[in-house]
């Protein structure tokens, strides 16, 4: 619903990497446990693309990172090393938010739900593939 969305804002540690993004004061975040998910402890939830925008020069701080397929694209800040957001394997039209890097304030709600990356193209199928929300990595 339109009306509950509200504008996110959030970033990396060192806060030159910073973003805005429009989505539900609600959300369902996933916990993968893929092999980078589980690393870096992520839970984040998926917004389409044209909600999400990278404020100031922050695409000069970022650095991509692939592996398997390369479709998702782990973008990390170059001096402190956070993933603030990417784009995951699953939507490679959206972004993938992590939930921690979101600035406090404005999530009302979050409902966090498992999701099994070390079986992703099983799970994927199961869960996500028939629905219009996407997974992680």
């Amino acid at each position: 619903m339109e009306s509950d969305m509200v504008m996110h804002y959030g970033g990396c540690h060192c806060r030159r990497v910073r973003w805005r993004v429009q989505a539900p004061s609600s959300v369902v975040a996933l916990n993968c446990n893929c092999s980078i998910c589980s690393m870096r402890a992520s839970i984040q939830f998926i917004v389409p693309s044209e909600k999400f925008e990278l404020l100031g020069d922050s695409k000069e701080f970022l650095t991509t990172y692939t592996f398997g397929t390369h479709t998702a694209k782990h973008t990390f800040c170059k001096f402190c090393g956070i993933t603030s957001f990417y784009v995951p394997r699953a939507n490679p039209d959206g972004f993938s938010i992590t939930l921690r890097c979101v600035d406090p304030g404005t999530l009302t709600h979050v409902e966090i739900k498992n999701f099994d990356g070390q079986n992703w193209e099983r799970s994927y199928n199961q869960a996500f593939a028939s629905s219009s929300q996407g997974a992680g990595c």
